[in-house]
C-alpha cells in the first residue's frame, strides 16, 4: 500500500514539474507553493520510507522467525517420520517373520494332510480294486457258467431236435407209405374236405356218403343241399375228393431233375388220371334234376391244384364233363359264397313274416302317434299355466317385496334354516 502511495506522489510531482515547465511565466507564489508541497511530499515520502523500512525489518524478523519455526517443525516431523518408519520396518519385519513361520507350519500341516489323504486314497483304491476284481471274477464265473449252461441246454435241444427229426423222417416215411396207397390217399383227401365243410357250413346244409343218382349204388363223399323249384324239394351238389399223389410226385421229381422227356411223360399221366377222375364223377354222381348240372372235384394239395390249373383243365373239364376243380383255398371261398346264398334264401322265406310284423308295427305306430299328440296338447296346456303362474304371480309377489330390504345370503340361510345339502339339491 505504501509503495502505491509513493508511486502516486511521484507521478504528481512529475506532473507539476511538467506544468511548471510549460508555464514559466506563472507567479513565484505558485512556485513556492509548489516547492513547499514538494518538500512536504519529500518529507512525507521520507516518513513513508522510514515506516516502510521498519515494516520491512519487522517482516524480515517475522519471516526469519517463521523460517526457524518451520525448520524446527520440519525437523520434528522428520524425526517423527524417521521414528515411525523405523517402527514400521520393525513391525513389517516381525510380521514377515510371523507369516513365514505360520506359512511353514501351514505347509507342513498341508503336506501331512496330503500324505495322509494319499495313503487313505491308496488304501481305498486298493480295497475298491479288490472288490471290483472279486465282483468281476464272480460275474465272469457266473456268466461263463450261464453260457455253458445255455450251450448245454441248446445242445440238448439240438439232440432233441435231431431225435425229433429222426422221428419225423420215420413219420415222413410212414406218410409216404400211406400216401402210396390209393385208398389211404382218398381217405386223407376226404378228411381234409370234411374239415373244411364242418368249419364253414352247418350239418343241415350238406350230407355225407349220399347216393345222388337214382337207381345207383354209388355214393358221393359229400353233397351240398340246395333248395329246389318245388316246395320242400332238395337239389344236391356233389363234391368228391381225388388225390393222384403218386402221379403228382412223379411230376415234381421230373421237374427237379429237369429231364424234358420225364416231364412230358409225367404230365401226360397226370392229365389222363385227372380226366378219368372227372369222367367218373360225372357218370356216377350227376343226375339232373336231382342234382345240379355240375359237380366239384376237390384236390387236397394246393400244389396239385395249381398244376392242374396251369395245365388248362379248368375250362376243358367244365366243357366236357361239367366238373369244377377246387383246392383247399378255392373250396373255402366257394363254400362262403354258397353260405351267403343260403342266407339270402332264408331271408326270402322269412320275408312274408317280416311284412306281417311291419304291418303290425305300422298300426301300433298310428296309435302311438295319436297318444303322442294328446300328450303334446296336455304339455302345451301345462306350459301355458306355468307361464301364467310364473309371470303374473311372480310380479305380484315382487311388488309386495320391493319395500322389504334384502340381507346377506349367509344370514338368510341361517334364518330360513337352509343347509348345504338342501342347497345342493335345489341347485
Amino acid at each position: 500500500m505504501e509503495f502505491i502511495v509513493l508511486y502516486i506522489l511521484c507521478i504528481l510531482i512529475i506532473v507539476l514539474l511538467f506544468v511548471l515547465l510549460l508555464k514559466p511565466n506563472k507567479e513565484k507564489d505558485e512556485m513556492r507553493n509548489i516547492h513547499s508541497k514538494i518538500q512536504t511530499l519529500n518529507e512525507t515520502q521520507k516518513i513513508s520510507n522510514d515506516m516502510m523500512s521498519n515494516r520491512l525489518k519487522e517482516m524480515n524478523e517475522t519471516i526469519k522467525g517463521m523460517n526457524e519455526m518451520s525448520f524446527q517443525t520440519n525437523e520434528s516431523i522428520r524425526k517423527q517420520l524417521s521414528e515411525t518408519t523405523s517402527k514400521l520396518e520393525e513391525k513389517v519385519n516381525s510380521l514377515t517373520l510371523q507369516n513365514e513361520s505360520k506359512l511353514e507350519a501351514m505347509r507342513l500341516t498341508v503336506e501331512n494332510k496330503i500324505t495322509s489323504l494319499q495313503e487313505d486314497n491308496a488304501k481305498k483304491l486298493e480295497a475298491m480294486r479288490l472288490t471290483v476284481d472279486e465282483k468281476l471274477q464272480e460275474t465272469l464265473d457266473k456268466r461263463i457258467s450261464q453260457s455253458f449252461q445255455l450251450v448245454n441246454d441248446r445242445l440238448e435241444q439240438v439232440y432233441k431236435g435231431l431225435g425229433e427229426m429222426q422221428t419225423l423222417a420215420s413219420g415222413v416215411g410212414d406218410l409216404k407209405k400211406v400216401l402210396s396207397n390209393v385208398k389211404t390217399r382218398g381217405i386223407l383227401g376226404e378228411i381234409q374236405l370234411k374239415a373244411i365243410l364242418e368249419e364253414i357250413l352247418t350239418p343241415e346244409q350238406y350230407e355225407e356218403n349220399v347216393a345222388t343218382k337214382k337207381g345207383s349204388s354209388n355214393v358221393v363223399e359229400f353233397a351240398l343241399k340246395l333248395p329246389g323249384d318245388g316246395s320242400g324239394s332238395t337239389v344236391y351238389l356233389p363234391i368228391d375228393s381225388k388225390f393222384p399223389g403218386d402221379k403228382y410226385a412223379q411230376l415234381v421229381d421230373a421237374y427237379d431233375e429237369g429231364d424234358p422227356a420225364k416231364i412230358a411223360l409225367a404230365q401226360k399221366e397226370l392229365d389222363t388220371i385227372i380226366k378219368k377222375s372227372a369222367k367218373d364223377i360225372h357218370d356216377k354222381y350227376i343226375d339232373v334234376p336231382n342234382t345240379t348240372e355240375f359237380a366239384i372235384m376237390f384236390l387236397p394239395f394246393e400244389g396239385l391244384y395249381a398244376e392242374v390249373v396251369r395245365r388248362g383243365f379248368v375250362e376243358s373239364l367244365q366243357r366236357d364233363y361239367k366238373i369244377n376243380i377246387a383246392g383247399p383255398t378255392t373250396m373255402a371261398a366257394l363254400l362262403n359264397s354258397l353260405q351267403m346264398g343260403f342266407r339270402t334264401l332264408a331271408i326270402q322265406k322269412r320275408s312274408s313274416e317280416v311284412w306281417e310284423v311291419l304291418g303290425a308295427v305300422k298300426s301300433e305306430f298310428e296309435k302311438f302317434g295319436t297318444v303322442l299328440e294328446n300328450t303334446q296338447n296336455k304339455l302345451n296346456l301345462a306350459q301355458k299355466e306355468l307361464d301364467h303362474l310364473v309371470g303374473v304371480r311372480t310380479r305380484q309377489i315382487q311388488k309386495k317385496l320391493d319395500k322389504v330390504s334384502s340381507i346377506d345370503s349367509i344370514q338368510s340361510e341361517k334364518i330360513l334354516e337352509i343347509n348345504q345339502s338342501n342347497k345342493s339339491t335345489l341347485d
